[in-house]
Parts: C-alpha cells; structure tokens; sequence
C-alpha cells in the first residue's frame, strides 16, 4: 500500500522494473518529453496510460479487480438551495478526499460522474489483497466524509438535505478496455461493475454496502449478516453486507 506520492513510478517498477521518476530533480528531463504523474493515480505515469491505451485496443481483457462506487448523498437537493460556489466547493472536496483514500491504497480513480466516482482495484497496480485495500479505502472516505461534513453544511437548516456517501463494492474477473467508436472510453464493465454500482445505490448515507466475494476476501472485517437485496436489472436477490 501507497501511504504517500512515491518518486518513481509504480506501475513501471512493478511491470517492468524500470525506475521512471515521477517527483524531484530527476524527474525534469522526463517532464520535457511529457512523462508525469496520471491523474487516474499519481503514484503511476503517462507511460502507464499510453501502455493501457495500446493493450486496451484488444477491446476485451478479462482481470481480477475490486470496483467501488462512492456516491454523495443529498448533492442534488442542496443544489437548489445553496449558491454555485458553494455546491462547487462541495463538489470539489468530495471529489479530493475520495481520491486520497483511493490513491492512498493503490486504487484507480476511473471516473467521477457528476456526484459519484468509479475506482479500480488491482489495475494497473497489482495486490492480492485488493478487496481489503477497496474497503479501507471505502472506510476513509466515509471517515473523512463526516470530519468535513459539518463544516461544509454550517448553516443547513433542520427540515433540509444533509450530506452523505454512500458506497457499493463487489470483486471479481471484470472486462477492462476502449470501449466507443466516434468517442473512445477507457474504462471496467461488466456483472461487477453493475453489481457495485446498485449496491451504492442501495447504500444508506454513511454505509458502505460489500458482496458475499468482497466479504469472503476480506476475511472477518465486515461482521455483519447479509440482507438479501432485489437490484435493478438483476433477476435474482442479491446478498449484501451492511459495513458502518
């Protein structure tokens, strides 16, 4: 695990064991030719995103990975109070803190779709415990969630919208490529992406919401009994593990 911005490029010294320097004086001739920090994890570089961008074309590469979805609870209702600034500000915090978390245990920030984000366990950095990494990463957020909470609703009213996060996580073989013709997305699909995106969205404010994979991977730290759950687009109920 990443507990801060390393000097060297992971993905390359894992993959290649190349020291590709990201941080320091060392990294100015490398900036010249346009090698720095992604901004999918900054801990890996350009060279890892071109690398993903040539393997991707296969269009379908089957990979192990934990994906997580965070979502703030009560953004839209805030908006149609709160001026544009301050929904901004709101917006722009939700986003940091989650990829601090995120980047902190080697995750992916694949996406931020308007008040959610997407990340990616086990890709393009490489643990065998990444189910556990996802949700020590889940719990940060929501730690961190509520140390900033009051401070950014000062003023909220008692009958009006109160901030949250809700998270879904699942595990397991996912398809990860270029998806698009005219528009081309590098980005994970598949039954555990849908599977991680409904369990946020049955998340309640300040739970995070795991799969019988992520539970059996994470060994005993999700202790509570599952809840069978009738998810959009699935045909059968879904068994889910309530983490607080």
């Amino acid at each position: 695990m990443s507990l801060g911005h390393s000097k060297i490029c992971l993905g390359c010294w894992q993959q290649m064991k190349l020291p590709i320097p990201l941080r320091g004086l060392l990294s100015g001739p490398f900036r010249m030719f346009g090698i720095r920090p992604s901004r999918m994890n900054p801990n890996t570089c350009t060279i890892c995103e071109m690398a993903f961008t040539k393997i991707m074309k296969a269009r379908s590469i089957t990979t192990d990975a934990t994906v997580m979805f965070a979502d703030l609870r009560g953004y839209t209702a805030l908006t149609q109070d709160w001026p544009v600034e301050r929904v901004s500000a709101l917006l722009d915090t939700f986003y940091d803190e989650c990829a601090a978390a995120i980047w902190k245990h080697d995750g992916l920030l694949n996406k931020t779709l308007g008040d959610s984000v997407l990340a990616i366990f086990n890709f393009p950095l490489r643990h065998g415990d990444h189910a556990v990494q996802a949700l020590l990463a889940a719990r940060e957020i929501q730690q961190r969630c509520r140390d900033w909470d009051a401070g950014m609703t000062h003023g909220i009213g008692a009958g009006e919208a109160k901030i949250g996060v809700g998270i879904g996580i699942d595990s397991g073989d996912t398809n990860f490529g270029e998806f698009g013709r005219s528009h081309r997305d590098l980005t994970v699909i598949g039954t555990v992406v849908n599977r991680a995106a409904r369990a946020q969205a049955a998340a309640q404010p300040g739970e995070i919401l795991v799969t019988e994979t992520v539970r059996a991977r994470t060994g005993s730290m999700v202790r509570s009994p599952g809840r069978d759950y009738t998810l959009k687009g699935f045909n059968t109920s879904v068994t889910l593990f309530s983490d607080l």
